[in-house]
């Protein structure tokens, strides 16, 4: 399987996982996630994808700044609807790592590990997202601005040709180069731009 290299340098994602420890999936129930996981389960990589991971990254990491997250004891709610623009696919990148979801997950083990109801939209808030920790209720605010890392100018037609199969097949990868090269930057290089992401503690 060849993918882009900078999959491999984008920082991971560990958790400690209570029921895949008392299950004995991995040891210490400790699970780490890379973006290359995160591509293959959503089948590809764009700046929504990759803002789900990032928007992830960052809310953890200031949650528990010291301590690994407990998945499983991770609350996001989100301003938009399941049904509005990209809200389902950043949800489904954010479950499948912190492994909340609304009412489809796990019902619990001898009344303990629920993963259902642990995610909710239309959420009376200003940011994209909310991660609120469980045991202790506290809760920060993530605010993702994709915008602010601009695409390659030459993109917009070559997506053109793309879509109307006119492109030669040349065109079609340097389309998908200059596709990944912005994925690239917003989880490489998110320091550079100050707007692209923002984590607030509420």
């Amino acid at each position: 399987m060849t993918y882009p290299p900078f999959y491999d340098q984008v920082e991971t994602i560990t958790l400690y996982d209570p029921l895949a420890e008392i299950l004995g999936s991995f040891e210490k129930g400790e699970i780490t996630f890379s973006y290359l996981q995160v591509v293959q389960i959503a089948g590809h990589s764009c700046p929504t994808v990759g803002g789900a991971y990032l928007m992830t990254l960052k809310a953890l990491q200031t949650l528990y700044p010291d301590t690994l997250p407990v998945r499983g004891e991770i609350k996001v709610s989100f301003k938009e609807s399941l049904e509005d623009g990209v809200a389902g696919v950043i949800s489904n990148v954010i479950s499948n790592i912190t492994g909340a979801t609304d009412k489809s997950g796990f019902k619990g083990l001898g009344g303990k590990f629920a993963r259902h109801s642990l995610m909710d939209f239309e959420a009376q808030i200003s940011a994209n997202a909310r991660f609120t920790r469980t045991d202790t209720d506290e809760s920060v605010d993530v605010f993702y601005n994709p915008q602010s890392v601009p695409a390659n100018p030459n993109m917009q037609p070559l997506l053109q040709k793309t879509m109307q199969k006119t492109a030669t097949d040349e065109e079609r990868k340097l389309f998908g180069s200059y596709w990944q090269e912005r994925v690239k930057e917003i989880l490489t290089n998110y320091d550079n731009y100050p707007r692209l992401i923002e984590v607030k503690r509420v």
